[in-house]
């Protein structure tokens, strides 16, 4: 009997953890532990709004029976997980940003079955965009938008901020920032997968370049906000190809940069809309030819799940 329930606990933390994992496409409890402790180091806020967020979630997916074994790779919880991470992120009040993070947590786990579904049938996977869709319904009300993003002349970075701008960046795919965070997400990353890792490089690097050419500051590059968007492209599209990859994380480039200029809160939907973008032009041959989509790509956490193995 003891030892049932303790595997029970551990079952169950390791669903949680895999649900933090899952923000970084990664189905790995490890990943999500090293979230989890980049939240902490940057503001254990943060940490407490995703965990109440992916419960949350979790337990409304349970309720409305849901698949057991997409459940239990975090595909459930995650964008609870993200949900709450917004809340705390736009709402300064304790008390009121932990309400609107369970509410829209919750939410998001009964909105993804039917969206989820919808989005399979045009071969898009769903990613981040139940928490997206939740935040910008509740954020007109209950707080103020983000202010656009200033212009103005970028000097030369050292090698050292190089480093540090492209680590918060990964720290940036979880609300948090500071470089020392984003390290224990990248390290997250490579534990899962390290193909993974370097391709959420590249892309970090590719679209903190590209926002710097196109004007943006080294202070926002400072902050890892450049680079958030490239990388989670990339984790999307690493089985896509190098140039297909790199064209996603250019088209995110633009979508984030026209965001920025009208001061839109755009969060993840730059990577979100790029992925689908490419996803579409993907099925476009096969549709004209007749052929069935191809089922890798019709759920995009559950493509994560098969590409990286499930921990134990």
């Amino acid at each position: 009997m003891h030892a049932a329930a303790t595997e029970s606990r551990s079952a169950a933390l390791r669903t949680l953890l895999r649900s933090l994992g899952q923000i970084v496409l990664q189905p790995n409890a490890f990943t999500g532990a090293c979230l989890l402790g980049a939240w902490l180091l940057d503001d254990p806020r943060l940490a407490c709004a995703a965990l109440m967020g992916a419960v949350a979630a979790n337990v409304s997916a349970v309720l409305a029976g849901y698949r057991e074994d997409d459940t239990r790779a975090g595909l459930h919880g995650f964008n609870g997980a993200l949900a709450g991470l917004a809340a705390c992120h736009f709402i300064a009040d304790n008390a009121t940003a932990a309400a609107v993070a369970i509410l829209a947590a919750t939410a998001t786990a009964w909105l993804l079955e039917p969206w989820s579904r919808m989005l399979r049938a045009r071969g898009l996977g769903f990613f981040s965009s139940p928490c997206l869709i939740l935040t910008w319904l509740w954020l007109p009300l209950a707080a103020s938008g983000t202010q656009p993003a200033s212009v103005a002349a970028t000097h030369a970075l050292s090698a050292a901020q190089w480093g540090s701008g492209l680590l918060a960046g990964f720290a940036q795919t979880g609300f948090a920032s500071n470089a020392l965070p984003g390290l224990l997400v990248l390290v997250g990353i490579a534990a899962s997968s390290p193909w993974h890792a370097l391709w959420a490089l590249i892309g970090a690097g590719f679209a903190s370049v590209a926002h710097l050419l196109l004007g943006a500051t080294a202070s926002s590059f400072d902050a890892g906000l450049l680079g958030f968007n490239g990388a989670l492209t990339a984790l999307a599209l690493a089985d896509s190809g190098v140039l297909t990859m790199l064209g996603g994380v250019a088209l995110s480039v633009v979508l984030q940069a026209a965001a920025a200029h009208f001061g839109w809160p755009a969060m993840t939907a730059p990577f979100v809309l790029a992925t689908w973008s490419v996803q579409w032009l993907e099925q476009r041959p096969a549709h004209g030819a007749g052929a069935t989509q191809p089922a890798h790509r019709n759920d995009t956490a559950r493509a994560a799940a098969t590409k990286v193995p499930v921990d134990a």
